[in-house]
């Protein structure tokens, strides 16, 4: 008879996700199980029960499945051929798959391996239950001192924010500046980056009076309440009448992609990391972009990016701020991270 366990889990398009149970999984050659410790609850959960089944299926995505897909835990059960782990160590799991052998992989931008399409918590079984399969030993991080249970949100809010601020610190001047719009999960570890990686002036932009408090706790030196037609004129003022070196958008609606782009100094960079689904709708290429500088996007971190999160976080220079739930109340965790109730990352806790 097959063991089965409490899952949170997307059983038809368009509807609600429920608890319900799944089967305990089983590990094949090559393959582990994670007990799961904790995992991390993230937007882009809510934004899949709302998509159109002729979408998901054209991804490749299966219904039923699992959500969740920032987890910690510690390993349970390993297939045949696995070396390198033993059941009891406390691993997290890295966000996006990867295959590891495409040209993609080969050059460590895994992030944008094919692979990453379908992978645990979008598509296959993730994180909201209390084991998870896990592919390969290549999706697993090791670790040290640091709590399995508050791993998760760095594998994904943590890791997918750190990747963007390393892909601009080229352009950070040492003493110079950089724009946070959307002090949340990612942008609230983003700032945490800056200030360990970097000497620069950092502006939190939000509209929320707890998260931008929040934010000036983390280390952002100003904090401007909202976007609108003036927040780039107030960086600027700030700044000394120069844009910043860096802005990154963590929300990615029309008034911040624009707002962002007009706040990004010359030959600064643009980051576009939030899935608002806007776009730019004025001004032209020659005075919305920064001159000589650089406009990127991207969605998910590399393994690289994982690994060097987990260290700042193990080392102390990084904090990990959780709000715990049980399994049981994982509708309720949604529902205060969706109405920005939430103090840090919320975590659920399997039973």
């Amino acid at each position: 008879m097959t063991e089965m366990m409490k899952a949170y889990r997307i059983v038809e398009w368009q509807q609600q996700p429920i608890l319900t149970e799944a089967p305990v999984p089983t590990p094949g050659p090559g393959q582990v199980v994670v007990e799961v410790a904790g995992n991390g609850l993230c937007h882009s959960d809510v934004g899949m029960t709302q998509m159109p089944g002729s979408f998901g299926e054209m991804l490749g995505w299966k219904v039923p499945f699992t959500l969740g897909h920032e987890v910690g835990g510690r390993i349970a059960a390993l297939g045949k051929g696995v070396t390198g782990f033993k059941e009891g160590d406390p691993v997290a799991v890295i966000s996006p798959r990867s295959c590891g052998s495409c040209r993609f992989c080969a050059n460590g931008e895994d992030n944008n391996c094919d692979d990453s399409v379908v992978g645990r918590g979008y598509g296959i079984d993730g994180g909201l239950a209390k084991y998870m399969l896990v592919h390969s030993t290549r999706e697993l991080v090791p670790l040290r001192n640091l709590d399995p249970k508050i791993a998760g949100p760095l594998t994904d809010a943590g890791a997918t924010s750190f990747h963007a601020v390393k892909r601009a610190l080229k352009r950070i001047r040492p003493g110079g500046s950089a724009v946070v719009i959307g002090a949340g999960g990612l942008g609230a570890y983003a700032i945490q980056h800056l200030v360990a990686l970097t000497s620069a002036r950092i502006i939190a932009v939000d509209t929320s009076g707890e998260r931008l408090a929040y934010a000036s706790e983390l280390g952002a030196h100003d904090v401007l309440d909202g976007v609108n037609p003036e927040t780039a004129a107030d960086v600027r003022n700030i700044l000394g009448g120069t844009g910043a070196d860096a802005v990154f958008d963590f929300v990615g609606i029309d008034s911040t992609i624009e707002q962002g782009l007009r706040s990004t100094g010359k030959g600064g960079a643009f980051a576009l990391v939030g899935a608002g689904q806007g776009a730019l709708r004025s001004g032209t290429w020659f005075d919305a972009l920064p001159k000589d500088g650089e406009v990127f996007c991207f969605q998910a971190p590399t393994i690289a990016d994982t690994l060097d999160v987990i260290a700042l976080a193990d080392a102390g220079r990084i904090r990990v701020d959780a709000d715990f739930f049980s399994l049981d109340d994982v509708a309720l965790a949604y529902e205060k991270m969706e109405r920005g109730e939430l103090r840090g990352r919320a975590v659920v806790i399997p039973d």
